[in-house]
């Protein structure tokens, strides 16, 4: 029995395969590093997954991680997961190879990631041979959904929404100024708040001002990841991801702009990676 996980910035999504086959589906939060401990990682285990299956006859766990790109990071991920799957090799890789493997399998490529985060990388069909620093919320994360949440709440901020998008984000959420910037500046995960505002971007997306945003931002993504690797015209680019899936007819637009035509846009890598891994059980 394999275990493969693959963990973002709000979820994890677990398969467990038994003869090649998928016999459970589960979903706990997600396991950044940067955000949560070891000890955070082992109890939501025990309450999220323990009841559900015999985690000593697990022999193999691979897990898919944001933030674990590092020993260091990968380590405290690492050591909550060996305590739990005591039989088991556990095998911790960045989400970026896993999205390279769940895209393009064993085939060159570019993955993209449009998340909560954003994340890009040219792989070999092997290992991953560029990657062009993401740099977080703060400082990049171009085309995510922390980035877009990010250009809508300054324009929310500032005043500058049309009417009719205003009047809707205010009966939605009915947020006062003090109130976003508390949340912002104050509380943690301020990239999955900001992130938040992209389902009602994604419910309104028929006014023109918030396809702006979203092909801007699409823009931002190409500008300073995509068309920074090698022979990027050259191979095929895959993208994954909430955004990515959820925004994919303008996504696909600015992608015509660059002269770049998409492959595959997946929302999530974990049936990529169930394919890549069924040989290792």
């Amino acid at each position: 029995m394999i275990i493969i996980a693959d963990s973002g910035a709000t979820k994890t999504d677990w398969r467990v395969i038994d003869k090649g086959v998928v016999i459970d589906e589960l979903q706990t939060i997600g396991f950044n590093p940067y955000f949560v401990s070891s000890t955070e990682i082992k109890d939501a285990l025990e309450k999220e997954l323990f009841p559900f299956f015999d985690n000593n006859a697990v022999e193999k766990v691979f897990f898919y991680g944001a933030g674990c790109s590092s020993e260091q990071k990968g380590s405290i991920v690492s050591n909550a997961l060996e305590d739990f799957f005591l039989n088991a090799r556990i095998y911790i890789e960045h989400d970026l190879l896993g999205a390279a493997r769940a895209l393009c399998g064993k085939e060159k490529g570019i993955a993209c990631i449009l998340g909560t985060g954003s994340n890009s990388c040219l792989y070999n069909g092997t290992d991953v041979v560029e990657n062009v620093p993401s740099l977080g919320y703060f400082f990049g994360d171009e085309g995510s959904g922390a980035h877009i949440g990010r250009i809508f709440i300054k324009a929310v901020l500032k005043n500058e929404l049309p009417a009719e998008v205003k009047s809707a984000f205010d009966a939605k959420f009915g947020l006062s100024f003090e109130k976003i910037l508390d949340t912002i500046y104050k509380k943690p995960m301020p990239s999955r708040f900001l992130a938040s505002f992209a389902e009602f971007i994604n419910q309104n997306i028929n006014q023109p001002y918030l396809q702006d945003i979203i092909r801007n931002c699409f823009r931002d993504f190409f500008d300073n990841q995509l068309t920074k690797y090698t022979g990027y015209k050259e191979v095929p680019v895959h993208f994954l991801g909430s955004i990515a899936f959820n925004f994919s007819s303008l996504l696909n637009e600015v992608s015509s702009e660059y002269g770049i035509s998409l492959n595959k846009i997946v929302k999530s890598p974990i049936a990529g990676l169930v394919e890549y891994h069924k040989s290792d059980e």
